[in-house]
Protein backbone atom coordinates (compact mmCIF):
# COMPACT_ATOMS: atom_id res chain seq x y z
CA UNK A 1 0.00 0.00 0.00
CA UNK A 2 1.26 3.45 -1.16
CA UNK A 3 2.02 6.14 2.05
CA UNK A 4 0.27 8.87 2.22
CA UNK A 5 3.15 10.90 3.06
CA UNK A 6 5.41 10.37 -0.49
CA UNK A 7 2.33 11.28 -2.85
CA UNK A 8 2.97 9.80 -6.34
CA UNK A 9 5.53 12.66 -8.67
CA UNK A 10 3.76 15.08 -11.08
CA UNK A 11 4.90 15.80 -14.15
CA UNK A 12 5.36 19.28 -15.80
CA UNK A 13 6.62 20.12 -18.73
CA UNK A 14 7.46 23.85 -17.79
CA UNK A 15 9.44 22.26 -15.27
CA UNK A 16 11.26 19.69 -16.97
CA UNK A 17 12.20 21.97 -19.37
CA UNK A 18 13.73 24.65 -17.12
CA UNK A 19 17.13 25.21 -17.72
CA UNK A 20 18.01 26.27 -13.91
CA UNK A 21 16.53 25.26 -10.82
CA UNK A 22 12.42 25.77 -11.00
CA UNK A 23 12.87 27.57 -7.45
CA UNK A 24 14.07 30.36 -9.64
CA UNK A 25 11.02 31.23 -12.08
CA UNK A 26 8.97 30.54 -8.89
CA UNK A 27 10.76 33.54 -7.19
CA UNK A 28 10.49 35.48 -10.65
CA UNK A 29 6.62 35.09 -10.19
CA UNK A 30 6.07 35.64 -7.03
CA UNK A 31 8.12 38.69 -6.53
CA UNK A 32 5.79 39.95 -9.51
CA UNK A 33 2.73 38.77 -7.38
CA UNK A 34 4.28 41.10 -4.64
CA UNK A 35 4.77 44.40 -6.47
CA UNK A 36 1.43 43.98 -7.60
CA UNK A 37 -0.35 44.33 -4.62
CA UNK A 38 0.47 47.49 -4.34
CA UNK A 39 -3.15 48.91 -5.60
CA UNK A 40 -4.17 47.53 -2.38
CA UNK A 41 -1.30 48.77 0.04
CA UNK A 42 -1.01 51.82 1.87
CA UNK A 43 1.87 53.60 -0.16
CA UNK A 44 -0.76 53.39 -3.26
CA UNK A 45 -3.72 54.43 -1.55
CA UNK A 46 -2.26 57.70 0.40
CA UNK A 47 -1.88 59.23 -3.16
CA UNK A 48 -5.55 59.56 -3.46
CA UNK A 49 -6.71 59.83 -0.38
CA UNK A 50 -7.12 64.15 -1.09
CA UNK A 51 -8.94 63.08 -3.67
CA UNK A 52 -11.28 60.65 -2.07
CA UNK A 53 -11.41 63.88 0.84
CA UNK A 54 -12.26 66.45 -2.23
CA UNK A 55 -13.99 64.26 -4.94
CA UNK A 56 -16.62 62.52 -2.33
CA UNK A 57 -16.86 65.53 0.03
CA UNK A 58 -15.73 63.87 3.05
CA UNK A 59 -14.04 64.34 6.20
CA UNK A 60 -9.54 63.17 6.33
CA UNK A 61 -11.09 61.25 9.75
CA UNK A 62 -13.85 59.24 8.01
CA UNK A 63 -11.68 58.54 5.37
CA UNK A 64 -9.27 57.19 7.69
CA UNK A 65 -11.78 55.39 9.88
CA UNK A 66 -13.06 53.88 6.78
CA UNK A 67 -9.57 53.02 5.84
CA UNK A 68 -9.68 51.34 9.19
CA UNK A 69 -12.71 50.01 9.45
CA UNK A 70 -12.11 48.27 5.77
CA UNK A 71 -8.64 46.82 6.73
CA UNK A 72 -9.65 45.78 10.24
CA UNK A 73 -12.79 43.72 8.90
CA UNK A 74 -10.54 42.68 5.89
CA UNK A 75 -8.11 40.51 8.54
CA UNK A 76 -10.58 38.20 9.59
CA UNK A 77 -11.08 36.90 6.09
CA UNK A 78 -6.84 35.81 5.79
CA UNK A 79 -6.49 33.07 7.99
CA UNK A 80 -9.42 31.12 5.87
CA UNK A 81 -7.06 32.14 2.67
CA UNK A 82 -4.40 30.90 4.45
CA UNK A 83 -6.25 27.54 4.79
CA UNK A 84 -6.93 27.25 1.65
CA UNK A 85 -3.35 27.42 0.01
CA UNK A 86 -2.54 24.83 2.40
CA UNK A 87 -5.44 22.78 0.88
CA UNK A 88 -5.29 24.34 -2.78
CA UNK A 89 -1.72 25.14 -3.42
CA UNK A 90 -0.59 28.56 -4.09
CA UNK A 91 -1.27 27.99 -8.02
CA UNK A 92 -5.10 28.13 -7.85
CA UNK A 93 -5.34 31.26 -5.04
CA UNK A 94 -2.81 33.69 -6.86
CA UNK A 95 -5.19 33.38 -10.29
CA UNK A 96 -8.28 33.54 -8.34
CA UNK A 97 -7.19 36.50 -5.54
CA UNK A 98 -5.28 38.30 -9.10
CA UNK A 99 -8.50 38.47 -10.67
CA UNK A 100 -10.85 39.65 -7.77
CA UNK A 101 -7.93 42.57 -6.85
CA UNK A 102 -8.08 43.18 -10.54
CA UNK A 103 -12.19 43.71 -10.41
CA UNK A 104 -11.70 45.56 -6.97
CA UNK A 105 -9.01 48.48 -8.57
CA UNK A 106 -12.07 48.96 -11.23
CA UNK A 107 -15.19 49.14 -8.74
CA UNK A 108 -13.21 52.24 -6.81
CA UNK A 109 -13.44 53.69 -10.28
CA UNK A 110 -17.10 54.44 -9.73
CA UNK A 111 -17.32 54.77 -6.12
CA UNK A 112 -19.65 57.72 -5.52
CA UNK A 113 -20.16 57.90 -1.53
CA UNK A 114 -18.31 56.88 2.19
CA UNK A 115 -20.25 53.37 2.13
CA UNK A 116 -18.94 52.17 -1.09
CA UNK A 117 -15.44 53.98 -0.35
CA UNK A 118 -15.64 51.49 2.61
CA UNK A 119 -16.50 48.42 0.66
CA UNK A 120 -13.72 49.37 -2.13
CA UNK A 121 -11.20 49.74 1.22
CA UNK A 122 -12.13 46.29 2.10
CA UNK A 123 -11.79 44.36 -0.93
CA UNK A 124 -8.33 46.43 -1.69
CA UNK A 125 -6.73 45.41 2.09
CA UNK A 126 -8.35 42.07 1.76
CA UNK A 127 -6.95 40.87 -1.54
CA UNK A 128 -3.88 43.26 -2.32
CA UNK A 129 -2.28 43.49 1.13
CA UNK A 130 -3.52 40.44 2.41
CA UNK A 131 -4.11 37.72 0.38
CA UNK A 132 -1.99 38.11 -3.30
CA UNK A 133 0.87 38.84 -0.68
CA UNK A 134 0.48 35.75 1.23
CA UNK A 135 0.07 33.42 -1.60
CA UNK A 136 3.28 35.06 -2.94
CA UNK A 137 5.52 34.34 -0.46
CA UNK A 138 3.95 31.10 0.59
CA UNK A 139 4.91 30.28 -2.94
CA UNK A 140 8.28 31.00 -2.76
CA UNK A 141 8.80 30.16 0.59
CA UNK A 142 7.75 26.51 -0.40
CA UNK A 143 11.12 26.20 -3.10
CA UNK A 144 13.62 27.19 -0.82
CA UNK A 145 14.84 26.63 2.83
CA UNK A 146 18.29 27.35 3.75
CA UNK A 147 18.53 30.10 1.30
CA UNK A 148 15.26 31.42 1.89
CA UNK A 149 16.66 34.78 3.51
CA UNK A 150 18.84 35.54 0.52
CA UNK A 151 15.80 34.60 -2.71
CA UNK A 152 13.48 36.75 -0.41
CA UNK A 153 15.66 39.99 -0.27
CA UNK A 154 16.46 39.35 -4.10
CA UNK A 155 12.36 39.58 -4.50
CA UNK A 156 12.26 42.37 -2.07
CA UNK A 157 14.85 44.42 -3.95
CA UNK A 158 12.41 44.19 -6.94
CA UNK A 159 9.29 44.92 -4.40
CA UNK A 160 10.94 48.02 -3.00
CA UNK A 161 11.75 49.40 -6.62
CA UNK A 162 8.63 49.02 -8.49
CA UNK A 163 6.08 48.77 -5.75
CA UNK A 164 6.83 50.81 -3.00
CA UNK A 165 9.03 53.08 -4.84
CA UNK A 166 7.50 53.42 -8.41
CA UNK A 167 4.03 52.69 -7.58
CA UNK A 168 3.46 56.61 -5.81
CA UNK A 169 5.19 58.18 -8.58
CA UNK A 170 3.31 56.34 -11.06
CA UNK A 171 -0.10 57.24 -9.55
CA UNK A 172 0.95 60.41 -9.22
CA UNK A 173 1.21 61.14 -12.43
CA UNK A 174 -1.69 59.03 -13.89
CA UNK A 175 -4.00 61.20 -12.38
CA UNK A 176 -3.26 64.27 -13.68
CA UNK A 177 -3.66 62.26 -16.90
CA UNK A 178 -6.53 60.36 -16.44
CA UNK A 179 -8.42 61.25 -13.14
CA UNK A 180 -8.44 59.08 -10.19
CA UNK A 181 -11.42 57.15 -11.51
CA UNK A 182 -9.79 55.37 -14.67
CA UNK A 183 -6.43 55.46 -13.22
CA UNK A 184 -7.09 52.97 -10.15
CA UNK A 185 -9.50 50.91 -13.20
CA UNK A 186 -6.48 50.98 -15.13
CA UNK A 187 -4.40 49.04 -12.57
CA UNK A 188 -6.78 46.49 -12.03
CA UNK A 189 -6.52 45.89 -15.89
CA UNK A 190 -2.66 45.59 -15.35
CA UNK A 191 -3.16 43.21 -12.08
CA UNK A 192 -5.07 40.76 -14.11
CA UNK A 193 -3.22 41.26 -17.10
CA UNK A 194 -0.12 40.21 -15.88
CA UNK A 195 -0.63 38.81 -12.42
CA UNK A 196 -3.30 35.57 -14.36
CA UNK A 197 -1.23 34.60 -17.15
CA UNK A 198 2.14 34.66 -14.87
CA UNK A 199 0.54 32.10 -12.56
CA UNK A 200 -1.51 29.88 -14.75
CA UNK A 201 1.38 29.16 -16.77
CA UNK A 202 4.35 29.19 -14.04
CA UNK A 203 3.81 28.87 -10.51
CA UNK A 204 3.92 24.95 -9.12
CA UNK A 205 3.15 24.52 -5.53
CA UNK A 206 5.92 22.23 -3.70
CA UNK A 207 9.37 21.25 -5.01
CA UNK A 208 8.03 17.68 -4.13
CA UNK A 209 5.62 17.23 -5.85
CA UNK A 210 7.83 16.89 -8.96
CA UNK A 211 10.49 15.13 -7.29
CA UNK A 212 12.98 17.84 -6.60
CA UNK A 213 14.42 19.38 -3.47
CA UNK A 214 14.12 22.69 -1.75
CA UNK A 215 17.32 24.69 -2.90
CA UNK A 216 17.95 22.77 -5.93
CA UNK A 217 19.12 20.23 -3.63
CA UNK A 218 19.76 16.89 -5.92
CA UNK A 219 19.43 14.20 -2.87
CA UNK A 220 18.28 14.26 0.84
CA UNK A 221 21.90 13.94 1.70
CA UNK A 222 23.17 16.89 -0.77
CA UNK A 223 20.20 18.70 0.63
CA UNK A 224 21.99 18.07 4.25
CA UNK A 225 25.38 18.77 3.34
CA UNK A 226 24.83 22.32 1.79
CA UNK A 227 22.11 22.81 4.90
CA UNK A 228 25.08 21.85 7.57
CA UNK A 229 23.08 20.09 8.98
CA UNK A 230 20.11 22.11 9.69
CA UNK A 231 16.68 20.07 10.29
CA UNK A 232 13.45 21.85 9.33
CA UNK A 233 11.09 21.19 11.89
CA UNK A 234 7.29 21.39 11.51
CA UNK A 235 4.68 23.31 13.53
CA UNK A 236 1.20 23.39 13.73
CA UNK A 237 -0.79 26.27 14.09
CA UNK A 238 -1.55 25.41 17.27
CA UNK A 239 1.47 24.47 18.57
CA UNK A 240 3.39 27.50 16.98
CA UNK A 241 0.54 29.92 18.83
CA UNK A 242 1.27 28.59 21.96
CA UNK A 243 4.98 29.43 22.23
CA UNK A 244 5.37 32.76 23.80
CA UNK A 245 8.25 34.00 20.57
CA UNK A 246 5.31 33.62 18.88
CA UNK A 247 3.65 36.60 20.24
CA UNK A 248 6.92 38.66 20.44
CA UNK A 249 7.79 38.41 17.06
CA UNK A 250 3.89 39.06 16.16
CA UNK A 251 3.65 41.93 18.33
CA UNK A 252 6.79 43.50 16.72
CA UNK A 253 5.69 43.30 13.65
CA UNK A 254 2.03 43.99 14.20
CA UNK A 255 3.71 47.41 15.77
CA UNK A 256 5.53 48.11 13.18
CA UNK A 257 2.58 47.35 10.53
CA UNK A 258 0.22 49.63 12.87
CA UNK A 259 2.46 52.49 12.69
CA UNK A 260 3.65 52.33 9.21
CA UNK A 261 0.60 52.14 8.34
CA UNK A 262 -0.50 55.49 9.68
CA UNK A 263 2.56 57.06 8.73
CA UNK A 264 1.94 55.98 4.97
CA UNK A 265 -1.37 56.51 4.43
CA UNK A 266 -0.82 60.48 5.72
CA UNK A 267 2.45 60.82 4.53
CA UNK A 268 1.20 63.69 1.91
CA UNK A 269 -0.70 65.36 5.14
CA UNK A 270 2.37 65.44 7.37
CA UNK A 271 4.74 66.78 4.69
CA UNK A 272 2.35 69.32 3.79
CA UNK A 273 2.30 70.63 7.39
CA UNK A 274 6.23 71.13 7.33
CA UNK A 275 5.19 73.11 4.13
CA UNK A 276 6.58 70.11 1.64
CA UNK A 277 4.51 69.88 -1.55
CA UNK A 278 2.64 66.74 -3.02
CA UNK A 279 5.97 66.42 -5.73
CA UNK A 280 8.54 66.37 -2.57
CA UNK A 281 6.02 64.04 -1.10
CA UNK A 282 6.16 61.71 -3.85
CA UNK A 283 10.11 62.45 -4.86
CA UNK A 284 10.74 60.20 -1.30
CA UNK A 285 9.36 57.27 -2.12
CA UNK A 286 12.07 56.86 -4.30
CA UNK A 287 15.10 57.47 -1.92
CA UNK A 288 12.84 55.66 0.36
CA UNK A 289 12.50 52.14 -1.66
CA UNK A 290 15.91 52.51 -2.73
CA UNK A 291 16.67 51.85 0.84
CA UNK A 292 14.30 49.55 1.72
CA UNK A 293 15.45 47.59 -1.57
CA UNK A 294 19.40 47.92 -0.30
CA UNK A 295 18.27 46.75 3.19
CA UNK A 296 16.12 43.98 2.16
CA UNK A 297 19.31 42.45 0.04
CA UNK A 298 21.45 43.07 3.05
CA UNK A 299 19.20 41.79 5.21
CA UNK A 300 18.54 38.44 3.09
CA UNK A 301 21.99 37.69 3.41
CA UNK A 302 22.15 38.17 7.12
CA UNK A 303 18.87 36.60 8.40
CA UNK A 304 20.53 33.15 7.21
CA UNK A 305 23.25 33.88 9.00
CA UNK A 306 22.33 35.70 12.40
CA UNK A 307 19.31 35.07 14.88
CA UNK A 308 16.03 36.85 13.22
CA UNK A 309 15.21 38.80 16.30
CA UNK A 310 18.36 40.83 16.08
CA UNK A 311 17.08 42.32 12.53
CA UNK A 312 13.82 42.45 14.13
CA UNK A 313 14.66 44.78 16.99
CA UNK A 314 16.94 47.30 14.20
CA UNK A 315 14.00 47.85 12.22
CA UNK A 316 11.99 48.69 15.70
CA UNK A 317 14.45 50.62 16.37
CA UNK A 318 14.39 52.55 13.13
CA UNK A 319 10.87 53.26 13.34
CA UNK A 320 11.21 54.54 16.66
CA UNK A 321 13.62 57.38 14.98
CA UNK A 322 11.00 58.32 11.95
CA UNK A 323 8.67 58.68 14.57
CA UNK A 324 10.36 61.27 16.63
CA UNK A 325 11.57 62.62 12.80
CA UNK A 326 8.39 63.04 11.53
CA UNK A 327 6.61 66.54 13.00
CA UNK A 328 10.08 68.19 12.45
CA UNK A 329 10.40 67.60 8.49
CA UNK A 330 11.02 71.56 7.44
CA UNK A 331 13.93 70.49 5.01
CA UNK A 332 14.31 68.55 1.97
CA UNK A 333 17.28 67.08 3.73
CA UNK A 334 15.34 66.28 6.39
CA UNK A 335 12.67 64.68 4.55
CA UNK A 336 14.80 62.39 2.37
CA UNK A 337 17.12 61.75 5.70
CA UNK A 338 13.35 60.39 7.15
CA UNK A 339 12.62 58.63 3.89
CA UNK A 340 15.82 56.37 4.11
CA UNK A 341 14.89 55.49 8.14
CA UNK A 342 11.58 54.79 6.84
CA UNK A 343 13.34 52.65 3.95
CA UNK A 344 16.00 50.77 6.18
CA UNK A 345 13.31 50.01 8.50
CA UNK A 346 10.79 48.85 5.87
CA UNK A 347 13.54 46.62 4.29
CA UNK A 348 14.14 44.80 7.82
CA UNK A 349 10.12 44.62 8.67
CA UNK A 350 9.85 42.90 4.75
CA UNK A 351 12.51 40.32 5.16
CA UNK A 352 11.94 39.52 8.68
CA UNK A 353 8.22 38.91 7.92
CA UNK A 354 8.65 36.87 4.60
CA UNK A 355 10.99 34.73 6.16
CA UNK A 356 10.63 34.36 9.90
CA UNK A 357 7.62 31.98 9.81
CA UNK A 358 9.26 29.55 7.88
CA UNK A 359 12.17 29.76 9.36
CA UNK A 360 10.66 29.21 12.93
CA UNK A 361 7.94 26.83 12.35
CA UNK A 362 8.75 24.88 9.16
CA UNK A 363 6.66 24.78 5.66
CA UNK A 364 3.70 22.79 6.25
CA UNK A 365 1.59 24.27 8.18
CA UNK A 366 2.94 27.66 7.16
CA UNK A 367 -0.67 28.89 5.04
CA UNK A 368 -2.31 27.97 8.23
CA UNK A 369 0.41 29.89 10.72
CA UNK A 370 0.84 32.62 8.49
CA UNK A 371 -2.68 32.85 7.79
CA UNK A 372 -3.35 33.93 11.29
CA UNK A 373 0.00 36.29 10.83
CA UNK A 374 -1.62 37.87 8.26
CA UNK A 375 -5.21 38.66 10.76
CA UNK A 376 -2.54 40.26 13.22
CA UNK A 377 -0.71 41.98 10.82
CA UNK A 378 -3.38 43.51 8.51
CA UNK A 379 -6.12 43.80 11.30
CA UNK A 380 -2.67 45.90 13.44
CA UNK A 381 -2.15 48.14 10.30
CA UNK A 382 -6.01 48.82 10.52
CA UNK A 383 -5.55 50.93 14.15
CA UNK A 384 -2.76 52.87 12.51
CA UNK A 385 -4.36 55.61 9.94
CA UNK A 386 -7.70 56.25 12.00
CA UNK A 387 -5.24 57.82 15.63
CA UNK A 388 -3.40 59.97 13.65
CA UNK A 389 -6.18 61.21 11.30
CA UNK A 390 -8.30 62.36 14.35
CA UNK A 391 -5.61 63.54 15.93
CA UNK A 392 -4.71 66.01 13.03
CA UNK A 393 -8.58 67.60 13.11
CA UNK A 394 -8.56 67.84 16.83
CA UNK A 395 -5.36 69.21 17.64
CA UNK A 396 -4.25 70.81 14.05
CA UNK A 397 -1.13 68.98 14.18
CA UNK A 398 0.73 65.10 14.24
CA UNK A 399 3.14 65.97 16.56
CA UNK A 400 1.52 64.62 20.22
CA UNK A 401 0.43 61.55 18.92
CA UNK A 402 3.92 60.82 16.51
CA UNK A 403 6.00 61.31 20.28
CA UNK A 404 3.46 59.36 22.20
CA UNK A 405 3.78 56.53 19.78
CA UNK A 406 7.18 56.45 19.33
CA UNK A 407 7.33 54.69 23.07
CA UNK A 408 5.76 51.50 21.63
CA UNK A 409 8.45 50.19 18.40
CA UNK A 410 11.50 51.07 21.05
CA UNK A 411 10.10 48.63 23.94
CA UNK A 412 9.26 46.06 21.30
CA UNK A 413 12.43 46.33 20.59
CA UNK A 414 13.99 45.75 23.49
CA UNK A 415 11.86 42.88 24.07
CA UNK A 416 12.33 41.18 20.63
CA UNK A 417 16.26 41.40 21.48
CA UNK A 418 15.98 39.23 24.66
CA UNK A 419 12.94 37.29 24.13
CA UNK A 420 12.23 36.54 20.27
CA UNK A 421 14.47 33.78 20.14
CA UNK A 422 13.39 30.96 17.77
CA UNK A 423 11.38 28.30 20.06
CA UNK A 424 12.79 24.81 20.46
CA UNK A 425 10.70 21.44 19.88
CA UNK A 426 11.41 18.41 20.56
CA UNK A 427 11.50 16.35 17.15
CA UNK A 428 8.81 13.49 19.14
CA UNK A 429 5.91 16.11 19.63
Amino acid sequence: MQSTLVPPVRRSRMVDASPVYYGWVILFVGAVGTILTSPGQTYSVSVFIDHFITDLGISRSLVSTLYSVGTLTASFALPFVGRQIDRRGSRLMIVGISLLLGIACVYMGFVRNWLMLGIGFFMLRMLGQGSLSLASRYAINQWWVRRRGSVMGIAGVATAILGSGAFPVLINWLIPQFGWRLSYGMLGVGVMALMIPLALLFVRDKPEQYGLLPDGATSLADQERKSKGFTEINWTLAEATRTPTFWIVASGLATMSMLGTGLTFHIFSIFQDSGLSATMTASVFLPMAATAAAMQLAAGLLIDRLPARFLLAAALFLQTLALVMAPFLTTTELAYGYGVAMGMMNGLQMIVSSVIWAKYFGRQHLGAITGVVSTILVASSALGPMPFGIARDLMGSYTTILIAFAVLPFGLGVANLFFGKQPMKEIGD
